[in-house]
Order: C-alpha cells, then structure tokens, then sequence
C-alpha cells in the first residue's frame, strides 16, 4: 500500500525532475530510482560479507564443488 512521505531534493534534483518527468509519473520514477538504489546497496553489503567471509574459509576446487552439489541433488 502506498504511503505518502516528505522528502528533501536537491535543487538540481527538483528542476531535473520537473523539466523532465510529468507531474503524474514522478512518484514512479522516484520509486523506482529508489527501489534500484536500495537493491545496489543490499548488493554491495552482501557482497562486503562475503569478502568478510573469504578471509576466514579456505579455498575450495571447482571439482569439489561440483561433487557436493551433485551429493546434495541426490538427497
């Protein structure tokens, strides 16, 4: 469901916004400048875990890889 918020643009932002984006689509096109800005973000932490994670495991071969998935299919 929708919610209404307040939020502060930069005046670059807002002229660039009215001059290109009709009045009746720009909650669109924040939204969806929004929802694409959170998911690089959510991205980008997860991807820091996982150089995190890199630095306390060892490495693993491609062949055992593929020997635990193919083990883990047959379960």
């Amino acid at each position: 469901m929708p919610i209404k918020v307040n939020v502060v643009l930069d005046d670059d932002v807002k002229a660039g916004l009215d001059r290109l984006v009709d009045s009746g689509k720009r909650s669109r096109v924040i939204n969806n400048a929004l929802r694409r800005e959170i998911h690089l973000i959510s991205r980008r932490a997860a991807n820091a875990r996982l150089d995190k994670l890199r630095t306390t495991t060892k490495p693993v071969s491609t062949d055992d890889i593929v020997k635990l998935i193919r083990r883990d299919r047959g379960r």
